[in-house]
């Protein structure tokens, strides 16, 4: 065994004053080299758990006297030092291991996350109509007459309207395969779906057309929010962030705050970093990183309870008659009050439209109350298929909770978004009268005419995450 075999196997120290005195020293490796060994001090490495991963050994001390314990003190301080590097080593080894096995997942996923090139090219072969054609710039579009592909050929033509293939050097079958992939990525719920990711990028079209928001803020803004909006629900599995807390879901665990949003935000990344979908390859480092910045703060702005922390400060901006939109803070502060606006924007669609959209809407969130009750939690009124009959009482409560006070403060800073406004105050009136039909009572029949006159509570009940 020897004497390393001997600690290693050990784990005791041993200090030698004399190896050929020493039963367990072995003279073999002296007789072969001619060297003389003498004294000896061999001690066991041990790593962060204690466990032995090596040994240390000191031969013959240069004045020719035995080790004595002020060596042995100085020695197992570098043993130590030596047992952390190991382990260090091993950790670094294990970090490179999982960074590329994360990669390679990483690789995996995104084949299959991203479109085609066959796909690309069909989509980059169809003619796409003007904007007059399909009506983009309205606000009381519909797109629950458009299909699939007249929802990509539309997403193009956006870009297109706004100048950014141009602006920005985007290459045309590039975008082809970004917004096929964005569509691939979409899950098939009832609500949080590709067609609404759609419909909300066309009111933020809308808005920085026929609002001329786009004489507001800059270039690279613009088509960061245009592109946040189609990503903005990527991967949406149709519960919302209070369930994925309750649930203690992964997606909990990786991210403390706005749960779906950060997660929405680290699949457009995905997308945008995917082979033959980089559409921002040809911006300058700088402009690139702006962007990125952009699109994640513009999608986790469609967290409500980040809509809640900011309105306030929005309110006051657009009350001021000297209100300077060239500041950065207040522009940014005004780019999430548009990610907002947009995602609730089918509030303010023509009738028949908000009256499907509020069903589907309803829809998914009954499907959730219906796994809350799977874990014996009582959902909630707007969870709770039993209370399908107050569908009319809780959109009222959700127009004046959050849809007209974000909507009235725009129509203040900006007179051109009125039709946002107007379609809402509509829908509230339509929607007392289909509570009056089937009798509920406890209709607030006048709507929030202040800020201040909101609950906070039953708007955040209300939200769509």
């Amino acid at each position: 065994m020897g004497i390393t075999g001997f600690v290693a196997t050990t784990g005791q120290t041993l200090n030698i004053s004399d190896a050929y005195n020493e039963p367990k020293f072995d003279s073999k490796c002296d007789e072969q080299t001619g060297f003389r060994t003498k004294q000896m001090l061999c001690m066991p490495i041990r790593n962060a758990n204690g466990t032995i991963v090596g040994v240390s050994l000191l031969v013959n001390k240069i004045d020719g006297v035995a080790f004595n314990k002020n060596d042995e003190e100085m020695f197992e301080a570098f043993a130590i030092f030596c047992g952390l590097g190991i382990t260090n080593t091993h950790m670094y080894e294990n970090a490179c291991r999982a960074v590329a096995k994360q990669r390679v997942a990483l690789e995996t996923l995104s084949y299959h996350a991203t479109a085609s090139q066959e796909e690309a090219l069909r989509l980059k072969k169809m003619s796409i109509p003007s904007n007059t054609e399909l009506g983009l710039a309205k606000f009381s579009f519909n797109e629950l007459r458009f299909t699939e592909d007249d929802m990509l050929i539309a997403g193009i033509r956006m870009f297109h309207e706004l100048d950014f293939f141009n602006k920005f050097r985007i290459n045309y079958e590039t975008m082809c395969r970004w917004l096929l992939s964005v569509r691939k990525n979409y899950r098939n719920v009832t609500y949080h779906n590709w067609k609404h990711a759609f419909s909300v990028s066309q009111t933020m079209f809308a808005i920085l057309k026929t609002g001329q928001l786009c004489n507001v803020i800059s270039d690279l803004e613009c088509m960061a929010l245009l592109v946040a909006c189609f990503c903005h629900d990527l991967d949406h599995r149709g519960t919302n962030n209070k369930y994925q807390i309750m649930t203690e879901s992964s997606l909990a665990q990786l991210y403390s705050t706005s749960v779906m949003e950060h997660h929405h935000f680290d699949q457009c990344i995905m997308i945008l970093n995917s082979k033959g979908c980089e559409i921002f390859n040809n911006l300058s480092p700088e402009d690139y990183s702006q962007v990125t910045r952009l699109v994640e703060h513009a999608i986790l702005s469609t967290d409500l309870a980040v809509y809640f922390k900011s309105r306030g400060d929005f309110f006051n901006l657009v009350k001021s008659k000297d209100c300077d939109w060239c500041d950065e803070e207040n522009r940014e502060i005004l780019r999430g009050m548009l990610m907002t606006a947009c995602d609730v924007s089918a509030i303010s669609k023509p009738w028949e439209v908000q009256k499907e959209v509020a069903e589907l809407v309803s829809g998914e969130f009954f499907e959730q109350g219906d796994l809350e009750r799977k874990l014996n939690v009582e959902p909630e009124d707007m969870m709770n298929r039993e209370k399908h009959h107050l569908l009319p009482k809780m959109q009222v409560s959700f127009i004046d909770a959050i849809c007209l006070p974000i909507y009235k403060a725009l129509t203040i800073g900006f007179e051109k978004l009125y039709p946002l406004k107007k379609g809402t105050e509509e829908n509230r009136e339509n929607w007392l009268k289909e509570g009056r039909k089937v009798g509920i009572s406890g209709l607030k029949e006048k709507g929030v005419t202040d800020e201040k006159d909101v609950d906070e509570s039953e708007a955040t009940s209300s939200s769509k995450h």
